[in-house]
């Protein structure tokens, strides 16, 4: 059993819940995509095993609450995830105009947030940072139109 099917079983278990079929197939879907994912997105790779987008949407949250998967983007059109469990720290940086993701490691900034973190008596459990603005090529669109 992997790890990420190993912590779903668990969490599911500890609030008296199973892991079923459609929970499992949407978890191991979820784990095969190295990119931001919406909940259509992981539909379309769980369809063919009869499983609805409401099944999907439902299953989300339980990803999220048990520390598997997180929100990376929260756009007006679709809420993109990223499984996150192995995976080091990064930062989203969020293009306005192309909506563009770009990622970069935290690494370089996670001393600064601890030691904001221990003068204010606070214990880090998640950290989820995410930066606005335009994209090099965008930024670039708006200079040639002036």
């Amino acid at each position: 059993m992997q790890e990420h099917e190993a912590q779903f079983r668990n969490y599911l278990k500890n609030r008296g819940l199973k892991l079923t079929r459609s929970r499992a197939l949407i978890l191991n879907a979820a784990f095969t995509m190295h990119e931001h994912f919406d909940a259509e997105k992981l539909h379309d790779l769980v369809k063919h095993a009869n499983i609805s987008l409401a099944t999907v949407y439902r299953t989300l949250p339980l990803l999220v609450n048990a520390g598997l998967i997180q929100l990376a983007v929260h756009s007006g059109r679709r809420d993109r995830f990223e499984h996150i469990l192995g995976h080091p720290q990064h930062v989203h940086w969020l293009c306005e105009n192309c909506k563009a993701v770009m990622e970069t490691d935290l690494s370089s900034l996670l001393p600064a947030l601890e030691n904001e973190a221990k003068a204010l008596k606070f214990d880090i459990s998640q950290i989820s940072l995410s930066i606005k603005g335009l994209c090099w090529k965008c930024k670039a669109d708006v200079n040639e139109s002036q």
